[in-house]
């Protein structure tokens, strides 16, 4: 059985009749059953459908009694529906004459307020449903679909929309056509068409919903076009206009167009949203303005405003554009304390600013929680840590992120297999770089090995002194057709110094000039290095391809060799000429020189040395002095340099002697750690061998790596030996 079922919902309770029907009622909402028919679907009506909603604000009962119900006020528009349903009538029988409301329903089935049941079998039933909102709106939609589809001509337009709303739309019609659009050109269009046929109350909101479809296309000229005419039309724009506007410049990638429009808001009395913000701060970081970024962000968080994860991303790139990486990690902190969930832009963007500043434990830290927040990474991500790895000499944690990119199949770019390989290069990891170098000649054309890829690998062999393998290499680039550059050459002459093959070095230099490649700051610095480890026999031959390419330096080079020249003049020399060097230089010739002068035991001059570059600051606290302990640190030194700082330090520890100076507890020598870039074996193999030779009661620290110590009860008489003539030689 099936029955009409009229629901609304009073404002007051009423007076209902029981007699002769059954009624339920639930605080102000009363349900009445009129009478039964077979059928097993109830139509839900919507109040605002009703035929008694126009005529009276009484409902009738079947017995023609009124029960004087006030109806309640209509709420705006309101999606209110025309629903089939399937139900059961379950008719009571012990009374057959008082049929009850249904007690069942379909699983999911409800009620909706303020509405009537009608038999679906009348012909009203299909006229009501035309009517109802939720069919209304989904074939608005359907024609926003057809608008989309249809081609970019009035005619097409205007024919899509007259099948639908013919002559009489209404400007509810043209705001749900508009908003769910998304072509652009089939939108402007439409937007024509609704000005023309409708009598429109504020046409402001027909354009902001327009201008969202140039904002969904990423359509800025159409954007920029709309609020133009806007403005010249007298349409004042609001705050969801200049909302739309600055985030659809700041998708189209356009920050200072979002900048142009937001200085103008206060000209229309609007005042910047929530998205307004987050767009605006990414925008002012972008167009480079950091000093207005800062201020709209300073503001944001004293208006507590809810700002979006990209835009504390734009603010983490900010300070680290600035190398205030500690000012990134305080914005990310901050960001997790607002309960603002990162996403992938946020920790790519961290990531890469740790990376830059170096600091490879945090990018670590950043990672692992990001794995535990369940964000994946993708190739941007590990890109970033690879650079970061790389940068900081992370060999295991580097090459772990090449493999884990290999394994999901990533394609890695030429800058990236360099910065690998650039890695190696600098740790001397020739085998890791074969294997990615053989991996990067399997890529595909777009990612195959340039001239840096080349000078890396060759500058593995140089470091080495194998002199087949870079010459291998050298032959295998010209056949790529790559010229060499002064950064493989500069690389194949530091691998012949190595060889002692000093005829190569004179042949790759006349190859250079050939070329037409200018001698550089750090290809002299390399010659510098050949020198010093270059037989006393050839030191000539390298000497004349240093005058070559820097006069200046080879003039001093020939003054340092040559005994008969004082150490006043040669260091008067010296001064004028690192007084007009780079600085980026000044220490590495400095070493090289000073290792020039060990190696051909001029150790006086080698002081010289010393002595100016600690005037000009090129070498510094290379001694401290505290009450427990004097230091010497040579950790930063070459070999020789080192060396010469330990013979100048002894000589400094003797005259504090013989002036009666009291020697702290404690003295010490630290040279660092592990493989040092100027020795293979690392300078403190070499000072412990050193120092025995010198019978020098220092003696590796067992809880201070690199570190030699010695007490002042062992260091006095050792000093007091070394102050006597027999001794003073040493």
């Amino acid at each position: 059985m099936a029955s009409i079922h009229v629901s609304f919902t009073c404002s007051s309770p009423a007076a209902v009749p029981s007699a002769s029907f059954s009624s339920h009622q639930d605080r102000h909402h009363h349900t009445f059953l009129f009478t039964s028919f077979p059928s097993s679907q109830i139509l839900y009506i919507p109040f605002s459908l009703s035929p008694w909603r126009k005529k009276s604000k009484t409902a009738l009962i079947h017995d023609g009694r009124p029960a004087h119900v006030p109806f309640p006020p209509l709420r705006g528009p309101h999606p209110a529906g025309v629903s089939l349903q399937d139900a059961v009538a379950q008719a009571s029988a012990d009374s057959p004459a008082e049929p009850q409301a249904p007690q069942e329903q379909r699983p999911g089935a409800t009620v909706p307020k303020n509405s009537i049941w009608v038999n679906p079998n009348s012909p009203r039933a299909s006229r009501l449903q035309q009517q109802s909102s939720e069919s209304r709106y989904a074939r608005l939609g359907q024609l926003s679909g057809s608008l989309d589809a249809c081609g970019p001509s009035e005619a097409d337009v205007t024919e899509a929309l007259a099948a639908v709303l013919r002559d009489k739309p209404s400007e509810q019609d043209a705001v749900v056509v508009l908003n769910n659009m998304e072509n652009p050109e089939t939108a402007l269009l439409a937007l024509r068409w609704f000005q023309e046929k409708i009598r429109i109350k504020k046409d402001v909101i027909l354009y902001n919903v327009t201008l969202k479809v140039m904002r969904k296309s990423r359509n800025w000229d159409g954007a920029e076009f709309l609020l133009k005419e806007m403005l010249e039309r007298g349409v004042g724009p609001d705050n969801v206009t200049f909302s739309t506007v600055i985030s659809c410049a700041r998708v189209c990638n356009l920050p200072e167009k979002a900048v142009q429009w937001f200085e103008r808001m206060q000209e229309f009395g609007c005042k910047p949203d929530d998205v307004t913000y987050s767009a605006m701060i990414d925008a002012y970081g972008r167009s480079g303005n950091v000093d207005m970024a800062m201020k709209l962000y300073d503001q944001a968080r004293a208006e507590k405003r809810n700002l979006d994860p990209v835009t504390f991303s734009t603010v983490i790139k900010v300070y680290s554009s600035s190398n205030n990486f500690d000012g990134a990690l305080n914005v990310y902190e901050e960001m997790k304390a607002l309960g603002v969930k990162p996403n992938l832009i946020t920790y790519n963007t961290l990531l890469d600013a740790m990376g830059r500043a170096s600091r490879p434990w945090q990018v670590k830290t950043i990672y692992r929680e990001m794995e535990t927040n369940g964000v994946l990474p993708n190739r941007a991500t590990y890109a970033a840590l690879l650079r970061a790895y790389g940068k900081a000499r992370y060999p295991e944690d580097a090459l772990r992120i090449y493999r884990e990119m290999k394994e999901k199949v990533m394609e890695l770019t030429v800058v990236l297999y360099n910065t690998l390989l650039a890695m190696c290069a600098d740790l001397g990891l020739a085998d890791e770089a074969v294997e990615i170098f053989e991996e990067m000649k399997k890529s595909p054309e777009g990612c195959k090995p340039d001239s840096w890829t080349f000078s890396s690998l060759i500058t593995i062999y140089s470091c080495s002194g194998q002199v087949s393998e870079a010459e291998g290499i050298l032959d295998e680039m010209l056949a790529a057709g790559f010229e060499p550059n002064i950064f493989v050459l500069t690389s194949l002459i530091q691998c012949y110094g190595k060889a002692k093959q000093v005829d190569n070095v004179e042949r790759t230099f006349d190859r250079m000039l050939e070329l037409g490649i200018t001698p550089d700051d750090r290809f002299c610095g390399c010659l510098l290095n050949v020198l010093s480890q270059t037989p006393k026999e050839e030191v000539e031959k390298v000497i004349g391809c240093i005058s070559r390419a820097n006069e200046t330096l080879g003039s001093l080079a020939k003054q340092l060799i040559d005994e008969k020249v004082a150490d006043e003049i040669f260091k008067v020399k010296a001064e004028e000429l690192f007084k007009n060097i780079s600085k980026e230089v000044k220490k590495a010739y400095c070493n090289c020189l000073i290792d020039l002068c060990v190696n051909l035991n001029m150790m006086e001059r080698a002081c010289v040395l010393l002595d100016m570059a600690l005037k000009l600051e090129i070498y510094s606290a290379l001694q401290s002095k505290s009450s427990s302990q004097w230091s010497l640190h040579v950790r930063s030194l070459s070999l020789g340099a080192a060396l010469t700082a330990l013979h100048v330090w002894m000589k400094d520890l003797s005259r504090a002697l013989e002036n009666g100076e009291d020697l702290p507890p404690l003295l010490g020598i630290n040279t660092g750690h592990g493989k040092h870039r100027y020795s293979e074996k690392g300078l403190a193999t070499v000072f412990e061998s050193h120092l025995r030779e010198l019978n020098a009661p220092f003696h590796e620290a067992p809880d201070k790596v690199g570190w030699f110590l010695t007490t002042k009860v062992a260091a006095k008489p050792w000093l007091e030996s070394r102050s006597s003539p027999n001794m003073a030689a040493a």
